[in-house]
């Protein structure tokens, strides 16, 4: 009598990871960027630069409404949690403690390598900044004029205290609100499906951006800033590599490999991208992955991509005030880096998210009463040192809902064990064929 049975269908064949992807487009990037430096091709370097200005764009476009929607969410869904407000005390207090580790890691690696020796460089190369930051625009600029301007001028750090008003109205209106947040989720949604779309052009992104930087800066310019960059790079490297995995064994008492298994692909495009917002959807999504309840990630990693910046508003402006010290022959004391590392902690929103540093290192300067026309000696190096920068940075926004997670007994460790796999490979894989019933006889 004929009865059904089932065979698998084929597995589908090898499919290029986005990784490998990513590095491929690094070299293929440096390649092009060298050639067409070496040959003097001006329409490579107009193609490379275009290539990279699009894809920065692009991610710049989705900026302004994903972190108000994001943020107007993560606040939300904080009621979903118990013990929220504990929950978001113990992610500042790691944020903070974080920045203070990574800021006095900075000074050292200043201190002990005098970056702004020998450069050859001179007051009368620096220039003065298009972008300030002080403390006074920083605190009266907390608050929007107006709701339309900070989405159009992409001021961030309005756009993050105009959600959090509303979160915070939507969590008190209770059922009435429900309306908006369903609206604002649907909103959400959309918007990190679009911006998924963009990350997958990352590789070309790559290649445009990397090759522009060696295109227009060559090594030579490198060579000049030789202490500085190693500096940055042995300092970011030193927190991630070092710091994180310590606290991720000591203190979560988790596999401190398996956090980079799981969050590298985040960490990857940090490099690429410069962009610690444009990243935050990958970032959420190996959060979670790597086992944190989604209600509290999607409360953290948003938090953390606008205010969390070990390298952007720790690292660097350590180092470059004592760069820029030493170019303007100015003496730093145990005073000035008490105010950078309290510049670092209270002032890292300053950065929000977005590519580059050049604010948070004014007002840094502003603080410490240095040069503000220091800054324009850093502005042609800045593009390379800001990839390194901005890959702390992410590390750090999933390191700590992570630490968090495992302190408070929430953190999923089956999930975090087997966290390995890139999220942009398993979210564009086919789905799985039908097994297929084909006639058998007994």
């Amino acid at each position: 009598m004929p009865v059904s049975a089932t065979v698998e269908a084929p597995k589908s064949s090898f499919k290029f990871p986005f990784w490998a992807q990513i590095v491929a487009g690094l070299v293929l990037g440096v390649l092009l960027g060298w050639l067409a430096r070496d040959q003097d091709i001006s329409w490579l370097k107009e193609t490379l630069e275009r290539v990279g200005d699009i894809f920065v764009q692009l991610l710049k476009l989705a900026v302004a409404p994903l972190v108000f929607f994001a943020i107007l969410v993560s606040i939300t869904n904080l009621r979903k949690v118990n013990n929220a407000a504990r929950l978001a005390s113990r992610t500042l207090l790691w944020f903070m403690i974080t920045s203070l580790i990574a800021v006095a890691i900075g000074i050292t690696i200043g201190l002990l390598t005098d970056p702004g020796a020998g450069t050859g460089l001179t007051p009368a190369d620096g220039k003065l900044p298009k972008r300030q930051g002080s403390w006074i625009d920083f605190l009266t600029g907390i608050v929007p004029t107006d709701v339309i301007t900070p989405f159009t001028e992409l001021n961030v750090l309005q756009i993050v205290f105009m959600a959090a008003v509303a979160g915070i109205a939507a969590l008190q209106l209770g059922e009435k609100a429900q309306p908006i947040l369903t609206f604002s989720e649907s909103v959400l949604a959309l918007l990190q499906k679009a911006l998924w779309w963009v990350i997958r052009l990352a590789p070309l992104g790559t290649v445009g951006l990397i090759g522009t930087a060696i295109g227009t800066y060559g090594w030579d310019l490198i060579g000049k800033y030789a202490t500085f960059t190693a500096d940055v790079y042995i300092g970011c490297a030193i927190v991630m590599f070092g710091v994180y995995p310590l606290l991720l064994a000591t203190v979560a008492k988790v596999s401190p490999l398996q956090f980079f298994k799981g969050a590298w692909p985040a960490i990857q495009l940090a490099f690429v991208s410069r962009s610690s917002v444009g990243t935050m959807p990958v970032t959420q999504k190996v959060t979670e992955r790597l086992g944190v309840p989604k209600e509290y990630a999607s409360f953290a990693v948003p938090f953390g991509a606008t205010t969390k910046m070990d390298g952007c508003a720790a690292i660097y402006p350590a180092l470059a005030a004592i760069f820029i010290a030493q170019i303007f022959d100015v003496q730093l004391g145990i005073r000035e880096y008490l105010l950078i590392a309290f510049v670092s902690v209270v002032g890292s929103a300053a950065t929000a998210g977005l590519t580059g540093a050049t604010v948070m290192l004014t007002l840094t300067l502003s603080t410490l009463g240095l040069p503000l026309e220091g800054v324009g000696l850093l502005l042609a190096i800045d593009p390379i040192l800001d990839m390194m920068r901005t890959a702390t940075n992410v590390a750090g926004q999933a390191l700590v809902p992570v630490v968090v997670a495992a302190r408070e007994n929430i953190l999923d460790k089956e999930a975090y064990a087997t966290a390995s796999a890139s999220p942009l490979d398993e979210d564009d894989a086919p789905a799985a064929e039908p097994k297929a019933a084909v006639p058998a006889t007994a």
